[in-house]
């Protein structure tokens, strides 16, 4: 059985996919009333189900005590761990965890250097996983992009009237459709590994200027971009949050992940994901 720990934006999708492949899935939520393609299972209660698990799917992220699944269920995962159970740990991690590289190329063997808290959090969580999992189960730590996908997208932010059109020449951001973490996932547990980490980036193949996502996406809804404002200027009424992503630049190589998975994304830039993101409105449009 796959359990999904946090059935959010990108959980959902593996949940699906996996049931959809015929996998027999369960998931975690802090309120079970939230509606799911799969059974769910409060989290404070889970211990059963994860003594039960042979894959284990983590998207919580940490808080600053440490890795939620971790500090709730350490014992029924050792219990699962030491009788052989679980064989397969994916952990949802981030590329914020290499810092800013002032634009250079990140592969999956370059170390750690996080820069802020939260991507410190995020090394600690990995290296708590290592530890819990070594020589017991195969983990995989996918380190992920900006996550989009319908719903969550520039389509969606230019419908808001949210949009930005924020220039800041060879500033590049990575990103992932939901669809392929997704894809990725599936992929990496169906696959026989000993029992070691390895890291995985679930990137697509072009980083790419906030502000030509921005573009190609009203071009695809047939408007105008927002008004082109200079980095300098947007910084002043930007949150602490979005100033930190703007304060690292780097580029995430995929290639080793994509060998070692035998894959290639579904959606390989954002071009092809904003797209698809629009068909999929179509059709569910001429389907009701």
């Amino acid at each position: 059985m796959l359990l999904v720990v946090g059935l959010g934006f990108a959980g959902t999708a593996v949940a699906k996919a996996a049931a959809a492949a015929g996998l027999p899935v369960a998931g975690t939520a802090r309120e079970p009333g939230t509606a799911a393609p799969v059974p769910i299972i409060p989290f404070a209660g889970a211990g059963e189900a994860f003594r039960a698990a042979t894959h284990l799917l983590l998207t919580a992220p940490p808080g600053e005590v440490g890795d939620p699944t971790l500090l709730a269920h350490r014992a029924a995962l050792e219990a699962a761990l030491s009788a052989g159970t679980l064989r397969w740990v994916g952990y949802v991690s981030t590329t914020g965890v290499y810092g800013d590289r002032g634009g250079a190329e990140v592969d999956e063997a370059t170390p750690p250097a996080p820069g802020q808290p939260r991507s410190r959090r995020r090394v600690a969580a990995e290296q708590a996983w290592r530890d819990v999992t070594r020589g017991r189960a195969a983990l995989d730590l996918m380190r992920a992009g900006g996550i989009y996908g319908p719903g969550r997208s520039a389509i969606d932010d230019l419908r808001a009237g949210t949009a930005r059109r924020i220039l800041k020449p060879g500033h590049a951001f990575s990103r992932i459709h939901r669809d392929d973490i997704a894809g990725a996932a599936l992929a990496a547990m169906a696959q026989r590994r000993a029992p070691e980490a390895r890291v995985l980036h679930l990137v697509d193949d072009e980083a790419a200027e906030s502000a030509a996502v921005t573009e190609y996406a009203a071009t695809l809804l047939g408007v105008q971009p927002p008004a082109a404002i200079a980095f300098e200027a947007a910084r002043e009424t930007m949150s602490p949050m979005a100033l930190s992503f703007w304060s690292e630049n780097r580029r995430v190589a995929n290639a080793a992940t994509k060998a070692a998975l035998g894959i290639a994304w579904r959606y390989p830039t954002y071009r092809e994901g904003l797209a698809a993101i629009l068909a999929e409105e179509r059709r569910e449009r001429l389907a009701q």
